[in-house]
């Protein structure tokens, strides 16, 4: 489609722009790379690249940014493969290793560990536990008359309460609770476990430690009717020179604080693993400033999570893809780890 020297040109051009936020003009591509042709040359590469609609001016500047088809164009067939490197998997790593100490964190924490490394919004929308399997309960004891109740699934989702112990029963009562509880609800669709109280109840002949299991696992399902969103960085948003004019960002901030619409929009993309959305191919008119990569990880044939960068068409794509795709791996092996503990 493009010649190599057309090719070549058009990524240092974007390249720039993604370094500066200034259209970029041709003498400032002969100055700061190698592309061994004159200034005057690669004003007619340029010219000729805007002609093809991969480049486009703005307002009267001198300079081009690429168009949206000269963003797909680089997501697609430019983009240098680029890995994570040793030191952002150490920081990736150790920020887990701090920060993340139960199951119900992980979702929360990843979203602000990638605004930190790509310095947009990050959004992480967590499954739809319901369809998720039981996996156990637990008791921990916390003092001679309470108890922490965990409840787990499959899918690496915990829900904990603590417990107060009823008149005259002791951890051990517990820790039969959880045995015949886990006996009889172990491996059942969270969603259909309320078909199974009966016999819970059945089994424990303890009313007032029957009432402490259902307590919680009501709530759970209870908290599992929706999805879980957690956003990071909309300060890291604010501060690109795009979104400086209040008025351009406006709509964005609106967007965010709807999570039905956040939900849609990752809705669309699930499934289909890593994805990339640049500005005016997102339906949401509200976004047609920025660009998304998506992608969903599982655990097994479990939804485990979907997660989005959003930031400006100007993003850097090649990080913002190598931190997903190491996540996909680093993520899941987490939520197993924290899971079996």
């Amino acid at each position: 489609m493009l010649d190599e020297r057309k090719r070549r040109v058009l990524l240092s051009v974007i390249d720039d722009y993604i370094e500066t936020a200034e259209p970029v003009g041709s003498r400032t591509l002969a100055r700061k790379y190698d592309l061994g042709v004159s200034a005057a040359t690669i004003r007619n590469e340029m010219a000729d690249l805007e002609m093809l609609g991969f480049l486009e001016h703005l307002h009267t500047s001198s300079g081009r940014v690429p168009s949206a088809k000269g963003w797909r164009f680089y997501v697609d067939g430019l983009l240098p493969p680029r890995q994570v490197s040793d030191e952002e998997k150490a920081i990736i790593d150790e920020w887990y290793r701090k920060k993340v100490q139960r199951l119900d964190e992980v979702f929360h924490e990843t979203a602000k560990l990638i605004a930190n490394v790509t310095k947009s919004v990050a959004i992480v929308v967590a499954p739809q536990i319901q369809e998720a399997a039981f996996r156990c309960l637990q008791f921990l004891p916390l003092d001679k008359n309470r108890s922490i109740a965990v409840l787990l699934t499959d899918a690496g989702f915990v829900e904990n309460k603590i417990v107060d112990m009823p008149d005259g029963a002791t951890f051990e009562d517990f820790r039969r609770l959880a045995e015949t509880v886990n006996e009889l609800l172990a491996g059942k669709a969270l969603k259909s476990v309320g078909e199974s109280l009966k016999q819970i109840r059945d089994a424990i002949n303890d009313a007032k430690l029957y009432d402490a299991a259902e307590e919680l696992i009501y709530r759970a399902l209870d908290g599992c009717k929706a999805e879980r969103l957690y956003l990071g960085g909309t300060r890291q948003l604010l501060e690109q020179p795009e979104f400086r004019d209040v008025a351009r960002v406006k709509n964005i901030l609106l967007v965010l604080e709807e999570e039905e619409i956040i939900k849609d929009i990752l809705r669309a993309h699930r499934g289909a693993g890593l994805n990339v959305s640049i500005g005016r191919e997102n339906e949401d008119e509200q976004i047609k400033d920025c660009s998304i990569v998506t992608a969903s990880y599982h655990m097994g044939r479990e939804l485990l999570g979907t997660v989005a960068v959003l930031g400006p068409t100007r993003m850097q794509y090649g990080k913002a893809i190598a931190l997903l795709n190491y996540l996909n791996d680093n993520m899941t092996q987490i939520v197993k780890k924290i899971g079996t503990s």
